[in-house]
């Protein structure tokens, strides 16, 4: 059975439709997935065994200039790639019009999606062969796996989605594998920041630990913020530009993450590792960090500098050991930090 999957963004919204293919797999024998995704996050689907082909979509450039001649290239392109093959079953998870307009309804084969009072985009629904009802008011993968399990005609199962792709990761550990934290202070919403000063009191607190602290960024503004979070610290490192495999498996090696609401934090939450995630406006019932070992720490008047610093190494130090070294070994670890 080939099934072609429409998620095509964001990292979040794509991360949490891993766990749906993982109960599809464990139910329907010889069970194959395509897979629609905007091209910044081809990476991510290639990661779930159950993923033959990777489609990529670039929406968000074609927008920019979509009747150019390299755009008109690149769309019939992946016309042609998406009518390679014909599904028992087409599903398009991302519930938009512009998912449906442009990819659902050109793929061969049954479709499948959110009914009206189910999608984000009510309007969508009518590009669909097979329209289900499925609840809001539930976390986002939950109703991503109901809608998978209502499309392939299984029953959802009761446990905990798996997103399985944790293994991908595993591999002999590096030399500085397991002591490490790794800190995501970058997210696109200002008001889902954490400010620096309570990022650089977490910091401080944590220097005598011996334990150090990785800093990814994605853009110039966040690099520039890595570089001020670390300028005075030498036991943390502002990481060169990774790829998001690279960044995974940073991630996939730390002994625990801090976050804010970000792309990242979900895929910490993918790989099974232990994450602290900051909350201010943003529900995490909904769409907050799914999976084992996921903390949340939300600010109960909606504000991230409600949240201090002690509160989060508090947090921390129930997951993590903090002791500090002895004076030796701090010296040690320190001098081996200093460039």
């Amino acid at each position: 059975m080939r099934v072609l999957i429409v998620k095509t963004s964001s990292m979040g919204d794509v991360l949490h439709t891993l766990p749906a293919l993982t109960d599809a797999m464990r139910v329907i024998p010889n069970l194959r997935f395509d897979w629609v995704v905007e091209e910044g996050f081809a990476q991510i689907p290639t990661w779930h065994s159950a993923v033959d082909r990777v489609i990529p979509v670039a929406i968000r450039r074609w927008r920019k200039s979509w009747f150019s001649a390299e755009t008109r290239r690149e769309r019939a392109q992946f016309k042609q790639q998406l009518r390679e093959h014909q599904y028992d079953a087409v599903i398009d998870a991302q519930g938009l019009l512009k998912s449906a307009l442009l990819v659902t309804r050109l793929a061969r084969g049954k479709k499948h999606g959110l009914d009206s009072s189910s999608a984000r985009e009510l309007l969508a629904s009518i590009f669909y062969n097979y329209r289900h009802r499925i609840a809001r008011q539930q976390h986002a993968v939950e109703r991503i796996r109901e809608l998978f399990a209502a499309s392939l005609n299984y029953r959802k199962p009761s446990e905990r989605g798996d997103y399985g792709i944790a293994q991908h990761f595993l591999a002999a550990p590096s030399e500085d594998a397991g002591r490490y934290l790794v800190f995501l202070h970058a997210t696109t919403r200002d008001e889902k920041h954490w400010p620096e000063s309570h990022w650089l009191a977490l910091i401080a607190s944590l220097q005598p630990s011996g334990l150090r602290i990785k800093l990814p960024w994605g853009t110039e503004h966040e690099h520039q913020r890595a570089q001020r979070l670390a300028a005075d610290f030498p036991h943390v490192d502002v990481l060169p530009r990774l790829s998001l495999q690279q960044v995974a498996a940073v991630l996939a090696g730390a002994q625990a993450v801090v976050s804010v609401d970000t792309g990242l934090s979900h895929l910490t939450a993918a790989l099974d590792r232990t994450n602290i995630t900051i909350y201010g406006p943003t529900d995490p019932g909904l769409i907050g960090g799914y999976g084992l070992n996921q903390v949340v720490e939300q600010s109960e008047n909606h504000h991230m500098s409600a949240i201090s610093a002690d509160a989060v190494r508090q947090k921390l130090s129930e997951l993590v050991d903090l002791q500090p070294l002895d004076a030796t070994s701090l010296h040690t670890s320190v001098q081996s930090a200093l460039p």
